[in-house]
């Protein structure tokens, strides 16, 4: 194994804002499982996904062998608005907790989208208005991947089409007024719109929706309509790629001052921001330079991680996507109607299920009442209103700092504060009336929804 350090310094502007993107894959051991045709089971080629990706989307997706991608000027432009993010010192927390612990935050809440999901959705618009395209199709779950991706549109002047989970669009409705204000068209999903939603609303009816049931409308559309893609959020491989600028910016950061972080936590849905946050440092620790602890938190009621299965299935609850190898509950799982909706997808990547089930990082599940305990916890104290999906990671870190006062030791703890909570008043008017339940599904229910899992080796 290679004792290499990851030259990530070298392409680092003067502001310490990255000018590649670190590609993780390239330095894996053993490489995620590729993405297969749903038809013929075989290996997707770039000619398989071009239909349906940007073709320069579709090499990024398929690259394992370049560690770092250069980041075209334009993004890098427009990334100036808004990075390098802050990472902050969360001594105020520290001291009213009274713990030993050093805890800081990654905080990519600083933009319009108020989420870290810009940093892939400029790069993702960019690539599409490079290839003379007229539009993208895409879905979202809380809101934060479309805000983002209407924005950078808007900037591109690009239209954008967005399915918004159901339950989301009901409980969320500002961020839907945001994606419109960015000229986005904004359709609850499933819906009678497209030949998937009307067969889901068939089967389902009633249903308030899942990211599985918006990204197989989306794709259909994409795929019908000329002139569009699809682009996607989470869970690619391309994503991962784009957010790793928050690790990246994360270690220069802590370099520059000789801090070497005990454990990386982030909270985890489809992969795309814990992905980024641990990219470098996971390098490290493939490489044998590091050994620091990386934790995944998810929530309670989608355990992808924890409850999931190992397996390829399809990415999105139409069967119209690639089959990924990965941990999933199965595409047809529709997870309980919670407030972390940027986290109620049924699979993880499966870059970071390589990684898990190597045995390189760690899951843990958390109930949605303690996340938003968590979450009142830190706002009081350090004056951010976090977003719920980000207040998993929270929860996590904030048990690690209080074991340190029991055990008296100076444990450094980096988390991702991936967005805001400003949009989530809903979510929190709940906790706060004592009506947020905890729901978390049965072996019986996820069993059954194991049994549809192409039987693909």
């Amino acid at each position: 194994m290679s004792k290499d350090t990851i030259p990530y310094k070298i392409y680092l502007e003067e502001n310490e804002m990255p000018k590649a993107w670190y590609n993780l894959r390239a330095d894996m051991i053993n490489k995620p499982a590729p993405l297969i045709h749903p038809g013929t089971h075989q290996p997707m080629t770039l000619e398989d996904l071009s239909p349906v990706f940007c073709e320069e989307l579709c090499k990024q997706e398929l690259n394992n062998t370049d560690p770092f991608i250069e980041i075209p000027q334009e993004i890098r432009d427009f990334y100036k608005m808004y990075r390098p993010s802050p990472l902050v010192r969360a001594y105020c927390l520290e001291e009213k907790l009274g713990t030993p612990a050093k805890i800081y935050y990654k905080f990519e809440g600083n933009n319009t989208s108020g989420s870290h999901k810009l940093n892939s959705a400029i790069a993702q618009a960019y690539y599409a208005k490079q290839q003379g395209l007229k539009g993208v199709t895409t879905e979202t779950g809380a809101g934060q991947w479309g805000t983002a991706l209407s924005m950078a549109c808007s900037y591109f002047d690009l239209d954008c089409k967005v399915y918004m989970v159901k339950v989301s669009y009901e409980q969320k409705p500002f961020r839907r007024e945001v994606m419109r204000t960015y000229g986005a068209s904004v359709t609850p999903s499933p819906s009678e719109t497209t030949q998937i939603g009307k067969k889901i609303l068939e089967e389902h009816p009633g249903t308030t929706g899942s990211l599985g049931c918006a990204i197989s409308e989306a794709v259909e559309v994409a795929t019908s309509t000329p002139g569009y893609r699809y682009v996607l959020g989470s869970v690619l491989n391309q994503v991962l790629l784009h957010q790793s600028i928050i690790g990246l910016e994360t270690k220069a950061a802590l370099d520059k001052y000789g801090i070497v972080p005990d454990m990386i936590i982030g909270c985890a849905g489809g992969g795309s921001n814990l992905g980024g946050l641990i990219a470098p440092f996971m390098g490290e620790k493939i490489k044998g330079n590091a050994d620091y602890r990386i934790i995944a938190v998810e929530p309670a009621s989608c355990p992808s991680f924890t409850r999931g299965r190992y397996a390829y299935d399809f990415a999105d609850t139409g069967m119209v996507c690639p089959l990924a190898k990965m941990y999933t509950l199965g595409s047809g799982f529709i997870p309980a109607p919670n407030h972390a909706g940027g986290l109620r997808y049924h699979g993880m990547s499966p870059v970071l299920s390589q990684l898990y089930d190597d045995g390189l990082m760690e899951a843990i599940a958390v109930p949605q009442t303690e996340v938003f305990a968590a979450a009142e916890e830190f706002a009081r104290v350090e004056g951010i209103l976090p977003a719920p999906e980000s207040s998993h990671a929270i929860k996590v870190a904030l048990d690690e700092a209080k074991k340190c006062i029991e055990t008296g030791e100076e444990k450094t703890i980096v988390f991702g504060l991936t967005g805001t909570g400003y949009f989530d008043m809903v979510a929190y008017e709940k906790y706060h009336d004592g009506i947020m339940d905890d729901y978390v599904p049965t072996d019986e229910e996820l069993e059954k929804y194991f049994e549809t899992l192409p039987p693909i080796e």
